[in-house]
């Protein structure tokens, strides 16, 4: 499947669109498609690494996708 992935904060420059392997359920869970998503503010301090939102990776980010 097609992501958009990210390595480290920064502006929008650093994310790039590549193939990554589909996920695979395990027992207790289900897998969904999803076939539309939205940007929002919050979104977008994630990707430029602020402070608050650094709570998942302090330098660089801890979830890729």
């Amino acid at each position: 499947m097609k992501a958009i992935v990210y390595s480290k904060y920064g502006p929008p420059e650093t994310l790039r669109l590549v193939d990554v392997e589909d996920p695979s359920p395990r027992d207790d869970q289900v897998l969904v498609k999803v076939h539309a998503t939205s940007v929002n503010s919050a979104d977008v301090d994630l990707l430029r690494g602020k402070f608050m939102v650094r709570l998942g990776g302090l330098f660089k980010p801890k979830f890729k996708i």
